[in-house]
């Protein structure tokens, strides 16, 4: 079983390794061809229009990180054309379908770039031209795999006239591949696609002279396509330019339900994440990931360890089917902590509205397991990847709990991301990510953003005004956004660009975002007016940044629209993320 995934840099180590096999890959299957097609690809990817095209390579890999085939492609937004350079798949795999797979995914990313077509090179299947049996054999079978697509060689030019100087005369047809448009192929507009080809492509092999022959030899118009020769009746497969490019990795907490406050008011109810995934399941846009158990070590490294073992022992003593709720605060003599578990709990909690209750902190542990399955999966090279968990964590602070949170998904993932580059937490939750805050205040290799209600009206009151901005190291790296008490999307939107481009100017690796849903209009703890087009335009916004970005599921409670909205934000956000 292998999957199809884009590579975007070489700065993931995933990355690199599949760049290099590539490599391999590239020579033992184009011995003839420039290694600085591939040699130098780390850097086309990195400035895509060094050659005046966009390069885009996607692999055909096994879940162990190994290559078995790669395709690359080259786009022009200009003249609105893509190119297929390379494809090609592990000589002992034949027969397997990599091919075909990246082909289609080729076609699904020039149709949705807005290309009017996919060209590319085939060696020919006239035996006038290419005399060797084995080759005229192979060449024969490609050109019948792509006219089962409807692609097929472009006649009545001068193409395949070899170049002054070079050897042999088994010179490639140029194929048109139309995407299921069935549109005419004009000839001024692909005189002009085949003289970019010629320039670009291969500048140092075509002289001028050379180029304006074969361009002037285009005089049908429109050009005319070889009659169908393997298959009388070509299948013109459908491309779908809304097709997810790849998939959402996604975790759900599938404890989470253990953690079930059953009184009166409790919005963080089960049903929140019941309702969310069974609206993203209505797409093809996600592939849901095993969970992997993590060490308690990984919590600690971002908790205080006193607060950890608190909320491990206050849970597991806690009355069965019943919660206790803060209300006593012992704070003013921090010398003098309280024995009693249902008093201490005033001391490390923020509110008197979040409870300790039996299941509590395995549903809390568990969500973190979720998330930072995802972060390790972003890490492998996935583009985007959601935690659905419950119970939330962006008001989990260092050393306390509140808000429904108790243990900091997002910060956790967002440490262990660090390890690897620079992270920014964007924080889109109707209520201030004072837990982000606080972890990373005094480092400068978190950016925290968050937008959220102002303080002065919106839970947590204490925390998220505008001139909290870090202290020590961290100065300049908390960004918090105050907003009105009434919004709508498009002027919630203004502010979001403005976060979205400090966070391009922080360059970071990775975007984690703290995904809340209670923005929403209606929702019971927000004041907010979005409907499900402004988080989808929220989500394209998001994605435009282009970084591997992992998702974490924080409030939203109005479950009629949950599913909804969570759909829509996942659909702007792939289909930008992956341009």
């Amino acid at each position: 079983m292998f999957k199809i995934r884009r590579i975007f840099d070489d700065a993931l180590g995933a990355n690199r390794s599949a760049l290099e096999q590539v490599e391999r890959l590239f020579l033992a299957n184009f011995a003839g061809a420039p290694r600085s097609d591939v040699m130098g690809l780390h850097e086309k990817l990195r400035n895509p229009f060094k050659q005046r095209f966009r390069a885009v390579l996607y692999v055909a890999e096994k879940p162990s990180g190994r290559v078995e085939g790669f395709a690359i492609l080259l786009h022009d937004p200009v003249l609105q054309f893509s190119f297929l350079d390379y494809l090609a798949s592990d000589k002992a795999l034949s027969g397997r379908g990599i091919g075909a797979a990246l082909y289609e995914r080729v076609r699904d990313e020039a149709a949705r770039t807005g290309s009017h077509g996919l060209f590319f090179e085939c060696l020919p299947d006239d035996p006038a031209v290419c005399p060797d049996p084995q080759l005229l054999k192979q060449n024969k079978a490609r050109l019948r795999f792509y006219e089962r697509y409807g692609a097929r060689p472009i006649v009545g030019t001068a193409y395949e006239t070899p170049v002054p100087g070079a050897s042999g005369t088994c010179t490639p047809y140029l194929v048109f591949d139309d995407l299921g448009e069935e549109i005419p192929l004009g000839r001024a507009w692909t005189r002009k696609v085949v003289r970019a080809i010629l320039e670009r492509k291969y500048a140092d092999l075509c002289p001028p002279d050379y180029v304006d022959m074969v361009v002037r030899s285009m005089r049908a118009d429109p050009l005319r396509l070889r009659a169908p020769k393997y298959t009388p009746s070509p299948h013109h497969e459908t491309t779908h330019p809304d097709a997810p490019l790849e998939s959402i990795g996604l975790t759900v907490n599938d404890k989470h339900s253990i953690h079930h406050i059953r009184e009166r008011g409790y919005v963080e109810s089960p049903v929140r994440v019941d309702a969310i995934r069974e609206a993203l399941f209505e797409t093809p846009n996600f592939e849901l990931i095993k969970v992997k158990e993590y060490p308690m070590s990984a919590v600690l490294e971002v908790h205080d360890s006193a607060f950890v073992r608190y909320l491990q022992r206050a849970c597991k003593g806690a009355p069965s089917r019943r919660s206790v709720y803060p209300y006593v605060f012992p704070v003013r003599n921090a010398t003098r902590m309280p024995r009693e578990l249902s008093v201490l709990a005033g001391y490390y909690c923020i509110d008197t509205f979040t409870p300790i209750h039996a299941n509590a902190f395995l549903a809390a542990k568990a969500a973190v397991d979720c998330t930072l399955t995802c972060a390790d999966d972003v890490l492998r090279g996935r583009r985007l990847a959601y935690a659905l968990v419950r119970p939330p964590g962006h008001h989990a602070e260092r050393r306390t709990f509140g808000g429904f949170c108790y243990l900091n998904n997002a910060a956790i993932a967002a440490h262990h991301l660090s390890k690897h580059g620079k992270v920014a937490i964007l924080d889109v939750d109707y209520h201030h990510g004072n837990g982000q805050q606080d972890i990373f205040y005094a480092r400068n290799d978190v950016l925290t953003v968050s937008l959220h209600g102002n303080p002065d009206f919106a839970y947590p009151y204490f925390t998220g005004f505008a001139d909290e901005r870090g202290t020590g190291p961290g100065e300049g790296f908390n960004l918090n956004f105050p907003l009105p008490e009434h919004l709508d999307g498009p002027r919630y939107r203004k502010t979001l660009e403005q976060a979205l481009a400090a966070i391009e100017a922080f360059s970071p690796m990775f975007l984690v975002v703290c995904l809340g849903l209670d923005p929403a209009k209606g929702d019971p703890t927000g004041t907010w007016s979005l409907c499900a087009e402004d988080f989808e335009e929220n989500g394209r916004l998001i994605g435009r940044l282009r970084l591997p970005t992992l998702v974490v599921q924080e409030g939203g409670y109005r479950t009629r629209t949950l599913g909804t909205n969570a759909r829509r934000f996942f659909s702007g956000l792939i289909q930008e993320a992956h341009a």
